[in-house]
């Protein structure tokens, strides 16, 4: 594995990062707007494990992977897990590896993904690292969320353009643009970063062997958001109404003289009833913090072996606390969000839990309270937690 980036001075970070603005800058006029190359925004970046440790991930069954291969100018998907051997089968130049999530399973990635918290954890999505040799891509497309596209070892040539004709492919397994016009060329080598806002059609092409590092926003599609929220809204209606009493009832029914027809009188009812559901801005934080925070359908959490309260604490004096490499912690005010649960904290942990879910981490110390050491047992024993490394 390479260089861990956790050290570097912040503000060292960010100068770099950014080619020298600001991140009030950034998201002035640049982010959701339009493309930023920044040369050595990691200097010294040469990526976070080589092109074997890669394909070792893409054949684990917890591993969501992709290979991509070009062939006579057509395109071919496969999704992994792969048997080792696959990898000895493909040709030398023209094909893809691609592995989502690495945050989920290297610290260094989460490490990495540190370095862009100017943008909300809420949006953010994973970390995703990609190998080709010569010639390897996955072809002209765009994206419907931001991505900074940072480049590990090797070279490769970035061909974008903010055309308006989005049109794809009929039938090809990915989304491949149909008319595809090439309006800028930047050739980024180690540490150099691309960074790309929605709907920006690009084309990365490898210069020989090179590794990508992929940072993506999610961005939900409104009807998802909606569908959702609604789902949020049947959740909570049915925790708080049952019973025959709150069954449809018309104790005042009069007769029709046409049996089929839905009376004016039951619109009504229907109405006044549908009538009584109400949402706030209260309830659409605490939708958002368990949208947001919710794990993939993939990600499953290794359960540690049950301590008891007392090692527990011990433990937690002398080492503190980080979110699993798999977990995702929000706030807003009084409630925390931790894998799709929401918490309400007391207002002594407030500050402790902040600190959890904007830094990962709780380092060791005395003044945690005995309902905060019971929560972040329950979440330890749960797989959420694990203790720092000293």
């Amino acid at each position: 594995m390479k260089k861990n980036l956790a050290h570097v001075d912040k503000k060292q970070q960010l100068a770099s990062l950014l080619g020298g603005i600001s991140p009030e800058h950034f998201l002035a006029d640049y982010w959701q707007k339009k493309p930023l190359l920044i040369r050595a925004a990691i200097p010294s970046f040469q990526g976070l494990l080589d092109p074997n440790e890669l394909a070792g991930l893409a054949c684990e069954d917890e591993v969501q992977s992709r290979l991509v291969i070009q062939q006579r100018g057509k395109w071919k998907l496969e999704s992994g897990p792969f048997e080792e051997n696959r990898f000895a089968k493909l040709p030398e130049t023209n094909w893809t590896l691609l592995v989502q999530s690495v945050n989920h399973h290297l610290q260094e990635a989460t490490d990495l993904l540190q370095h862009f918290d100017f943008i909300p954890h809420a949006r953010l999505d994973d970390l995703m690292v990609s190998y080709a040799p010569d010639g390897g891509g996955v072809g002209p497309h765009f994206d419907s969320y931001d991505v900074f596209l940072l480049q590990g070892q090797g070279k490769r040539l970035w061909r974008v353009s903010e055309q308006d004709d989005l049109s794809l492919v009929d039938g090809a397994p990915l989304r491949i643009l149909e008319n595809f016009q090439v309006e800028q060329e930047y050739l980024l080598e180690a540490g150099d970063m691309l960074y790309l806002p929605p709907h920006v059609a690009h084309w990365g092409i490898a210069v020989g062997d090179c590794m990508t590092y992929s940072i993506g926003f999610r961005a939900p599609a409104a009807k998802e958001l909606t569908q959702e929220f609604l789902s949020f809204l049947h959740d909570d209606i049915a925790s708080m109404q049952s019973g025959a009493g709150n069954m449809y009832s018309d104790p005042d029914l009069e007769l029709q003289n046409q049996p089929a027809e839905i009376s004016a009188q039951m619109v009504n009812k229907v109405h006044n009833i549908l009538s009584n559901i109400r949402w706030d801005k209260h309830d659409v934080a605490r939708f958002l913090g368990k949208y947001l925070s919710e794990p993939k359908p993939d990600v499953f959490f290794d359960t540690p072996k049950p301590i008891t309260m007392k090692i527990f604490t011990e433990r937690l004096k002398k080492n503190g606390i980080q979110l699993s490499l798999k977990s995702q912690m929000l706030f807003h005010e009084e409630y925390c969000f931790i894998n799709g649960e929401l918490v309400e904290q007391a207002s002594a942990d407030i500050e402790a839990i902040r600190m959890l879910a904007n830094q990962r981490k709780i380092p060791p110390q005395d003044f945690y309270t005995n309902a905060l050491v019971t929560q972040l047992h329950a979440w330890y024993l749960s797989g959420y937690l694990v203790f720092s490394k000293q």
